[in-house]
């Protein structure tokens, strides 16, 4: 099969994110029996930084040390969506334009598959310049820089990653409950508690349903937003255009990647995924808005722009 360059640049990148990964040190420590080593009250930074190396230290350590504080006074749920929240406000803030821009090539995306259908299978360098050339032009008409959706990425993964093992090392939220249940437990055990007639157990297999949902919504949200908005434009044939195959095939991918990781890591995995998500599409929503201000704003700046240039 032979992938598209897209997705050539995407599978590269993705390699050399998990090769950065591995070499800062985005790894889970555990101990002589395989078990996670939990960041306690009693943990210190300089403990970590010995032990265990800089990324765990700087990045996870801190969070794990806010969630354990906060676990007390709100309990696990709260806890675990005010350090999510709170991270994710500081990422949008930090890398704004750089997500409106990442945004933005999403929705050109069936523009650009137009484009590289148009001069398929053409390989001379006149079609590939053109093709080239309209792709840009294209860029620039939407404000768009191809960079942008790439520095967004490498910014976010490693904080990904540092909230993803502060949560799991916490120990307040291993060793915690929610809504009655051990979050230690995966949910395909919770699932066998159910079925062998522990009806408390129901908590897992809701959690579950409830997280799949809503990271199958956090993926799909700006497809849904962006055919919401093709259908609002009068006179717009909504650009029925086939999704990209790649991206497609990696929505799937991821989807099927978290609900697999669901059922056989602890339930307080599944609890973040979920609080994940609903931040993943808060974000996402408040983005789409601040994109479709920012055209209307353009839009009514060329109008007065050429009336007033026009009146001279």
């Amino acid at each position: 099969m032979k992938l598209k360059p897209q997705m050539k640049k995407m599978l590269l990148l993705a390699v050399v994110l998990i090769v950065v990964s591995m070499a800062s040190g985005c790894t889970i420590p555990r101990d002589a029996d395989g078990q996670i080593v939990l960041i306690t009250n009693e943990t210190t930074f300089g403990q970590v930084f010995q032990e265990e190396s800089w990324f765990n230290a700087i990045f996870v350590y801190p969070m794990s040390w806010v969630v354990n504080h906060l676990v007390p006074y709100v309990g696990v749920g709260l806890a675990i969506t005010i350090v999510t929240v709170a991270i994710n406000v500081v990422l949008a803030v930090l890398t704004f334009r750089s997500t409106m821009s990442t945004q933005r090539m999403q929705m050109l995306q069936p523009e650009l598959d137009r484009i590289q259908r148009k001069y398929e299978g053409r390989t001379d360098q006149n079609s590939q310049m053109r093709q080239a050339q309209e792709m840009q032009a294209l860029y620039r008409k939407y404000n768009v820089n191809p960079m942008s959706s790439i520095l967004v990425m490498f910014l976010q993964i490693p904080v990904i990653f540092a909230i993803y093992q502060s949560v799991q090392r916490a120990e307040t939220v291993a060793n915690g409950m929610f809504f009655g249940v051990s979050l230690k437990t995966t949910i395909m055990q919770g699932i066998k508690g159910l079925f062998a007639g522990d009806t408390s157990c129901i908590v897992y297999l809701i959690l579950f349903i409830v997280m799949a949902a809503l990271h199958v919504l956090s993926v799909k949200i700006n497809d849904i937003l962006m055919k919401k908005k093709q259908a609002e434009q009068k006179g717009s044939k909504t650009r029925n255009q086939q999704e990209n195959p790649s991206m497609k095939i990696m929505q799937y991918y991821s989807m099927g990647m978290i609900v697999v990781f669901g059922l056989i890591l602890p339930a307080a995995m599944t609890l973040y995924w979920a609080i994940n998500s609903v931040v993943q599409i808060g974000k996402t929503i408040v983005v789409q808005k601040a994109i479709e201000n920012s055209d209307e704003k353009a839009k009514l700046e060329k109008k007065f722009g050429n009336k007033a240039s026009k009146g001279k």
